[in-house]
C-alpha cells in the first residue's frame, strides 16, 4: 500500500547533484513525466496557430459563396505565415524541456515566435506548399484522368518525404544557431541521410500516432472518435515535437554544435561542466550524502494531550 502506508514523516538521503543521468528511452520518459502537464500547455499554445485552418472551415461551409471562398483563401494565407513561427516557438521550449533548462512557458513561446519570424515562416510557407500539393494533384488526376499527374505525384511524395525528415532538424538548428537559411537547410538535408537509423524510427512513430487517430476515425463509432477531436488542442503535437527533439537535438549537437567549438578551442556551453575542484562554493551540495530522518518514536504507542515527545537534538518550528 504504497499511498496509503508511506511513512511522509521520513526524509530520505536526497538527490545528489551530480547524480548519473539516465539514457535513451528511460531519459526520454523521465522528462515526459517531469513536464506532464507543461507539455499540455505549450500544446494548447501551438493549437492557436491552427485557428486560422478552423476558420477557413467554418467559413467555407458557412458562406456558400464568392466571398466564403475568398475568406478561407485568406484565413489559409495567414496560417502559412504563422505556422513556421509557431513551429519555431513549439520547439525551442521542447529544447529547453530536453536540456533541462528553466523555462518561462508563454513569454519564452512568444519571444520566440518574434525573433525567428522571418526564417522560420519562409520554411512554413514551404511546408505548407508541399502540403497543398498532396491535395491538388490528387484532384487534377480524378478529373483529368491524364497519367501525367502521377509523375508529379510521385516526386511531390518523394520531396514530402525528404522535406518532413528535413524539418526534424530545421526548427531545432533554427533556434539554436544563427546560421543563415541556405545552410540551415544544406546541413538539414546531410543530416536526414546521415542520421538515417534515428530519423527512420522517429518516423515510424509519427506514423503509428498519426495511424492511430485516422483507424480511430475511420472505424470507431463517431461519438468516441469525436473525443480524439476534442483532445487536440491538449495533445498530441507537444508529445510528438518532444520525440522529435529529442531524437534530433543530440545530433546537431554532434555533427554542427560541437565541432564549431571544437574549431575554436572551446566547450559547448550546453556540455559543459565545472568540476568540483573548479567550483567555488560556500556550501557544499549534501543530496545522496545526508543520512536519513527517521520520525520520532511516540512514548508507549499512544500520543495525550495535543503534544509529541521529540528525542534527540534539535528544535521543532511548528
Amino acid at each position: 500500500m504504497g499511498l496509503f502506508g508511506s511513512n511522509y514523516e521520513r526524509a530520505g538521503s536526497g538527490i545528489a547533484k551530480n547524480a548519473p543521468k539516465k539514457k535513451g528511452f528511460f531519459r526520454f520518459f523521465e522528462i515526459f513525466g517531469r513536464k506532464f502537464w507543461k507539455l499540455f500547455e505549450l500544446n494548447l499554445l501551438y493549437f492557436l496557430s491552427f485557428l486560422p485552418v478552423i476558420g477557413a472551415v467554418v467559413l467555407a461551409l458557412a458562406l456558400d459563396s464568392q466571398l466564403g471562398i475568398i475568406l478561407a483563401a485568406a484565413c489559409l494565407v495567414l496560417f502559412a505565415v504563422i505556422i513556421g513561427p509557431a513551429t519555431a516557438a513549439h520547439t525551442k521550449i521542447l529544447k529547453n524541456f530536453v536540456m533541462e533548462k528553466p523555462t518561462f512557458l508563454v513569454h519564452d513561446f512568444f519571444k520566440a515566435f518574434r525573433s525567428e519570424f522571418k526564417y522560420s515562416c519562409i520554411i512554413g510557407v514551404l511546408d505548407c506548399c508541399i502540403s497543398a500539393a498532396f491535395y491538388v494533384y490528387p484532384k487534377l488526376i480524378e478529373q483529368s484522368g491524364s497519367k501525367v499527374y502521377y509523375i508529379f505525384f510521385a516526386i511531390t511524395l518523394s520531396i514530402g518525404v525528404i522535406a518532413l525528415i528535413m524539418n526534424f532538424y530545421i526548427f531545432p538548428m533554427l533556434v539554436s544557431t544563427n546560421l543563415s537559411l541556405k545552410n540551415v537547410l544544406k546541413n538539414s538535408l546531410a543530416l536526414s541521410v546521415v542520421a538515417l537509423k534515428t530519423n527512420i524510427i522517429t518516423t515510424l512513430i509519427l506514423a503509428a500516432v498519426i495511424a492511430v487517430y485516422v483507424l480511430v476515425f475511420m472505424f470507431v463509432n463517431i461519438k468516441y472518435s469525436m473525443i480524439l477531436l476534442f483532445l487536440l488542442p491538449f495533445m498530441p503535437a507537444s508529445w510528438l515535437g518532444l520525440v522529435i527533439t529529442f531524437q534530433s537535438y543530440p545530433i546537431i549537437q554532434k555533427y554542427i554544435i560541437n565541432p564549431y567549438y571544437e574549431q575554436r578551442g572551446e566547450v559547448n556551453p550546453e556540455l559543459a561542466q565545472v568540476s568540483a575542484s573548479e567550483e567555488e562554493t560556500v556550501f557544499e551540495d549534501m543530496g545522496g550524502k545526508e543520512k536519513p530522518i527517521e520520525p520520532p518514536k511516540k512514548a508507549g504507542g499512544k500520543q495525550s494531550g495535543g503534544g509529541r515527545t521529540h528525542k534527540g537534538k534539535g528544535k521543532i518550528i511548528s
